[in-house]
């Protein structure tokens, strides 16, 4: 239990991160399907995509997952602390279906398949705002 403080922490900081690309991932889909007359504008994004997905998406899910798993095993009295921890985990695995679509999405759009607009796009954005808030909820005011 000694480190179990930094390794919230390190929770916290990989949450953060794996939001900043499930927030800004289709965002970069918005440009790509509005753009799509523009070859060379178009390429840049499928980059983009790609390092985003790859190199801080896949990074930042596996080390929240880890971290939270590990902040489980170190402290498995938060499971009888209340329902907020069950119903936290249940959106953290919405989160991840939603990481799971968008790379759907970024393969679709990287050989030119997906036929979404920027419009769904905007919307479908909103997805992990709301599980966010919902998650935090939980977790700072433990309502059940």
């Amino acid at each position: 239990m000694e480190y179990y403080i930094y390794i919230k922490i390190f929770h916290y900081w990989a949450f953060v991160s794996w939001l900043a690309m499930l927030f800004y991932l289709p965002r970069l889909f918005v440009y790509h399907v509005e753009n799509i007359s523009n070859s060379g504008f178009v390429d840049v994004v499928k980059i983009q995509e790609e390092k985003l997905y790859k190199y801080i998406g896949y990074p930042a899910l596996f080390a929240s997952l880890i971290s939270g798993i590990l902040m489980m095993v170190l402290n498995p009295s938060l499971f009888t602390s209340g329902g907020w921890l069950h119903a936290k985990i249940l959106f953290i695995l919405f989160l991840i279906a939603y990481h799971i679509s968008l790379r759907k999405f970024m393969i679709d759009l990287r050989e030119d398949r997906c036929k979404k607009s920027g419009k769904f796009f905007r919307y479908y954005n909103e997805i992990p705002t709301v599980l966010m808030i919902a998650i935090i909820v939980f977790v700072v005011a433990k309502p059940f």
